[in-house]
């Protein structure tokens, strides 16, 4: 049935609508004249085409001659100077266009790498890649609030648009699209949230769509429960939007709501439109044609942020026009993207309610269920659970996805705000008819004492994997464990010869069968990759291009970041980089490692320091021991002590290998002496916030 506010998705099931037909593609990508023309010698949008597919119709490199696929240029873009990239490329006539960590713009040849011209931005910014108009001649990137036009020739400054009207929040670290003369730019200030169109040609607004309504009598404005209007916060829609221009939609993915913090529902009761949804607006006068909301009352970050992807899929014998939506949730929500119902079915599930967050007693749930698994495994103290990706670290209450918390200890659920999927571009193969995603296995645990999107808890792995999932059935074809999250940023080229290309944080880029997984080339690049691959023909040669800079989720300062701008084709001989120090693939402790001599290899626990002033603050903190790591050889004893001046009871709980599990009253202690090399974490009954990691050489 149609969704709209009335039902605000008590029911999302959909009737089969009536076949639609199907317009002819168009004969070139760079054109951008429809939503699904894949892309061919050019690659002229983030996602590749305006339906955000990220698929290659060229097919030169395959599984038989990927072998041979090597490096033939390396441009360091910004000499060497790196930073956090979010940025992919994008490829028109044989150029590529950039923007780097610096939020400045580069220019390319696609064939040599050499540098054609720099467009250096007055301020930093993270930034996620340009529009490109080859009709107007322009590169479009944001700086300072506005919208800035490029020279596609010069890298000279076209004009910079006028300053937005603070009602519709900033621009920044946001995605911009281009399509017929017209720009769709998001905001993301965590306050005020908008959809804006803007005009190509000056810079000059057009329309807003704001993802929390602003006015009593909006739109979707009484499902805030009377909250009052700084609580009225978040729906900032920072993701590249796709654009159907056969349908005249533009379809907008809007984030969590930011009322104080993700994590505190009570003070808005509701369903919280438009926060966690995709808003359908029509494309030439920006208004309002349907919704569907994901997360009702969102309180754990939960928001679906991905650029959706639009595809043409069969469905039960009727070719249907859809639109996949997903999703932190680990679910893709697949939806006809005329009039937002569901073809294969979502219904409203009931889940567990706690009053006093106001939650929402049911959320939409895909029949078909999920891409990875809903709720955390509980390890049994002495080894993982075969296979487990979504182990649970211990002395966390834990819950499933959607369980509530209040102010009591974090509640850890899975998957985490860091995945299913969270920013990442996914692919869908006009091929395989199959859609690709990276995945996260990243728990997360929420309480009201936690920040803004909960905690990621320290100790955990932080893993991942690539599946393929069938649209037309919604249901997972096959599924790849990898060893690093590949939720952010790590999007997905397909290409028409089968093969998939992927980059994994640690530097490698790597090819994949795209029918089964099978791996089948790789090449270091130097530097982490949160970024899309492309793909680009010059002379008839198709390339893949990679941009490795690195970025701080989840793995922080221990991604290694660069600014290396890699071209490969087949026969290409310029060797790999240097191997990087990995990133840690375990959540860090609170502290910088001391030396268990300088300490009498103890541990104080429920203390951020040898203090006992400190004990009673710090106790439930992450850095609620001392010292939080502790390096000693091998051989050593370790004493664990709760401090005598202690008003509780504290543990030494050992994670996963379950080598000890001390409960110690105030004043008592115990010993364990390391017999092998390695990281042993531990954490407190207590609070298990409080984690501490015995490295051991």
């Amino acid at each position: 049935m149609r969704l709209n506010l009335l039902t605000a998705l008590l029911v999302s099931a959909g009737a089969l609508a009536a076949p639609v037909a199907f317009a002819a593609p168009h004969a070139a990508a760079a054109d951008l004249a429809d939503c699904c023309t894949p892309g061919d010698k050019d690659f002229p949008k983030v996602g590749g085409n305006l339906g955000n597919q990220n698929y290659s119709k060229l097919r030169n490199i395959n599984r038989v001659n990927i072998k041979n696929l090597g490096a033939v240029w390396l441009n360091h873009v910004e000499g060497g100077v790196a930073g956090d990239n979010q940025s992919t490329p994008v490829v028109v006539d044989g150029v590529i266009f950039l923007e780097t960590a610096q939020a400045n713009v580069i220019a390319v040849d696609g064939k040599t790498g050499a540098t054609k011209w720099k467009w250096t931005a007055p301020a930093r910014a993270t930034r996620r890649g340009v529009a490109v108009s080859k009709e107007l001649g322009l590169v479009y990137t944001l700086s300072q609030g506005k919208v800035v036009a490029i020279d596609i020739n010069t890298g000279v400054t076209a004009w910079v648009s006028p300053a937005f009207p603070a009602s519709v929040g900033g621009i920044g670290k946001v995605a911009i699209v281009y399509h017929n003369k017209r720009l769709y730019v998001g905001t993301n200030d965590g306050s005020v949230g908008a959809g804006l169109m803007v005009d190509a040609t000056n810079g000059v607004l057009m329309s807003s769509f704001f993802g929390v309504p602003q006015n009593p009598g909006d739109l979707g404005y009484d499902t805030w429960g009377g909250a009052p209007q700084d609580q009225r916060r978040g729906g900032t829609p920072w993701i590249h939007p796709a654009v159907d221009p056969e349908l005249n939609m533009v379809y907008w993915t809007f984030g969590n709501n930011r009322g104080g913090s993700s994590q505190n529902g009570s003070t808005r009761p509701g369903q919280n439109l438009f926060a966690n949804s995709i808003v359908a607006l029509d494309m030439t006068t920006g208004a309002y044609k349907w919704h569907f909301q994901s997360v009702h009352h969102d309180m754990w970050d939960m928001d679906n942020v991905n650029g959706p992807v639009l595809a043409d899929v069969n469905i039960r014998g009727q070719m249907r026009k859809v639109i996949v939506y997903g999703s932190k949730t680990g679910m893709f929500y697949i939806l006809d993207r005329q009039d937002g119902s569901a073809p294969l079915g979502i219904d409203e599930v009931p889940v567990p309610v706690d009053t006093r967050q106001a939650s929402w007693p049911t959320q939409p749930r895909p029949r078909q269920g999920g891409f990875v698994e809903s709720c955390p495994v509980t390890e049994p103290l002495g080894g993982p659970v075969p296979g487990a990706q979504n182990r649970a670290v211990p002395n966390y209450p834990t819950g499933c996805l959607y369980s509530p918390h209040w102010d009591g200890a974090p509640v850890l659920s899975f998957p985490g705000h860091g995945g299913g999927a969270d920013w990442n571009h996914y692919s869908f193969s006009q091929s395989t008819k199959l859609l690709y995603t990276g995945a996260g296995y990243v728990g997360a645990a929420h309480s009201l004492n936690e920040g803004s999107n909960g905690l990621r808890p320290p100790g955990e792995y932080m893993t991942g994997a690539v599946i393929a999932v069938d649209p037309a059935t919604n249901l997972v074809r096959w599924k790849k464990p990898m060893p690093y999250s590949l939720a952010h940023g790590n999007g997905i080229l397909t290409t028409a010869s089968d093969v998939l290309f992927i980059g994994q944080p640690d530097g490698n880029a790597i090819g994949m069968d795209a029918t089964n997984g099978r791996e089948l080339w790789r090449f270091q690049t130097g530097a982490a990759i949160s970024a899309s691959p492309i793909s680009y023909e010059i002379d008839g040669e198709q390339y893949i291009a990679f941009y490795a800079g690195g970025t701080g989720i989840p793995y922080g300062a221990s991604a290694p970041r660069g600014d290396n701008l890699w071209a490969f084709k087949i026969g290409g001989k310029l060797p790999p980089a240097a191997t990087p120090t990995p990133p840690t693939v375990r959540r860090p402790v609170s502290g910088s490692p001391v030396s268990g001599a300088s300490v009498g290899n103890t541990v104080l626990l429920g203390r951020s320091s040898a203090s006992a002033a400190e004990q009673s603050i710090n106790s439930g903190s992450t850095n609620g021991m001392y010292p939080t790591h502790m390096q000693v050889g091998v051989g050593t004893t370790v004493t664990f002590t709760n401090p005598g001046s202690s008003a509780n009871t504290h543990c030494a709980t050992q994670f996963f290998e379950g080598l000890f599990n001390f409960s110690l009253a105030p004043g008592q202690s115990a010993t364990y002496t390391f017999t092998q090399p390695g990281e042993f974490f531990f954490n407190d009954c207590h609070n298990p916030r409080s984690t501490g990691k015995i490295e051991v050489k």
